[in-house]
């Protein structure tokens, strides 16, 4: 049988990632763009590019805008190419470097390097996600950022014993344990400055196009399926970027009220697709 092409090479050609992933990027640039004003970053290392499904290494994008400068690291050389031309075609330089996929524990910067070391839901693909945790610590002069999908949330559960059972297979689910990330990261003397979630919409978190999660709840029927695909379901956060769809952040952060609402993080576990720490040097 011939092997399924991963997805992230079909998403450096095709940009139309779903509503849930353009949410999830516009409440991720929020916070990245409040934590900038709020430190003064001005160097960001993202490392590695790939945790998010959707396009590839986009996810430092706003900060780029916002004047930071940008170095992402990848372990899949077709792959940082891809990343290289679509940040060339949004007009944004970044750095984009490759490592060897063993070598996330030794990475190419030198001590204290960059403001902002940080991470979205990529640990547990890693062979070694606590060498790259210590090297995010190494090379950030400053704070360490890291986020990983919330193991208490309905749409985790369902995905991983309904609709994608194979991809627990392929993982470390360990590195979803936000207190493994946690020791990791004081076990290197850095402190915990915050901890919180993020990606709260009023859907369940499946990381599949709705049409499909449908297909494979066996809940089909021809008006579902013209719902949530052709023409009219189009999200495309590089639209976005690139000036073509300027009103696509407010279409879309309407559904954040809850991200947004004053309620306690732990209350908001019990939904939120993603937990976060946010760790300082002390």
């Amino acid at each position: 049988m011939k092997e399924a092409e991963p997805s992230w090479k079909h998403y450096l050609t095709d940009y139309n990632e779903g509503l849930g992933l353009v949410y999830e990027r516009f409440v991720l640039n929020d916070f990245l763009l409040a934590l900038r004003a709020k430190h003064s970053i001005q160097t960001v290392l993202e490392a590695p590019l790939f945790g998010m499904a959707g396009v590839s290494g986009i996810n430092s994008v706003a900060l780029a805008q916002a004047g930071c400068e940008v170095t992402l690291v990848d372990d899949n050389a077709e792959r940082a190419a891809g990343v290289r031309r679509i940040w060339d075609e949004l007009g944004l330089d970044a750095a984009v470097l490759e490592v060897e996929p063993a070598d996330w524990g030794n990475l190419p910067f030198d001590d204290d390097s960059f403001d902002l070391a940080w991470d979205w839901a990529a640990l547990w693909y890693l062979p070694d996600a606590g060498a790259l945790l210590r090297e995010l610590a190494r090379t950030s002069r400053h704070l360490v950022f890291v986020a990983m999908p919330n193991r208490r949330q309905v749409g985790y559960f369902l995905r991983k014993y309904v609709l994608d059972r194979d991809f627990f297979q392929a993982v470390d689910e360990r590195w979803v344990d936000m207190g493994r990330i946690r020791r990791e990261l004081e076990d290197v003397g850095l402190r915990i400055v915050e901890q919180g979630v993020l990606d709260v919409p009023p859907w369940p978190d499946t990381v599949m196009p709705a049409g499909e999660v449908l297909k494979r709840l066996g809940l089909r029927s021809k008006k579902l399926e013209q719902q949530f695909t052709g023409d009219s379901w189009q999200w495309s956060t590089m639209a976005y970027y690139l000036g073509q769809q300027p009103e696509l952040y407010e279409r879309v952060m309407r559904y954040a009220w809850l991200d947004r609402a004053r309620l306690p993080w732990r209350l908001k576990a019990l939904w939120a697709h993603h937990r976060y720490l946010l760790a300082g040097k002390k």
